[in-house]
């Protein structure tokens, strides 16, 4: 019976970490729609993802399969995975999502992304 227990009171702290994970990137979507932007869409943020500007696109340093690490397109620093099934702690600390979206789209497409483009990338990253 205590192993049950265990085993139930494990499960329950493994599906409470896991629901915590999400939800600053959940909060962060709400936020944006708060800030002006439609329901997020996902495919628009895939969409995104592989568009290109000026011979830079997201996937030119975090690879085309987001499972994969990428490498920087100017510095070939090594870059974690992009997907939320294999690199949960990216997702946990939106200060730093904010972060990295000014800084990469700055560097990717010459400018900050709005907050509906942020909106569905973020849908779409989550997603993978």
């Amino acid at each position: 019976m205590k192993k049950f227990i265990t085993g139930v009171l494990a499960l329950m702290f493994w599906v409470n970490a896991e629901a915590g994970l999400t939800s600053t990137a959940e909060q962060l979507l709400q936020d944006y729609q708060q800030q002006g932007a439609t329901e997020a869409d996902s495919e628009s943020g895939k969409s995104i993802w592989y568009s290109t500007s000026e011979n830079r696109s997201c996937s030119s340093c975090h690879s085309n399969q987001l499972k994969d690490m990428g490498k920087h397109q100017k510095t070939g620093k090594p870059i974690k995975p992009m997907a939320l099934s294999i690199n949960k702690a990216r997702y946990q600390d939106s200060k730093k999502i904010e972060k990295w979206f000014l800084r990469n789209c700055k560097w990717t497409f010459g400018r900050e992304c709005n907050v509906q483009e942020k909106s569905d990338l973020l849908s779409w990253l989550i997603s993978q």
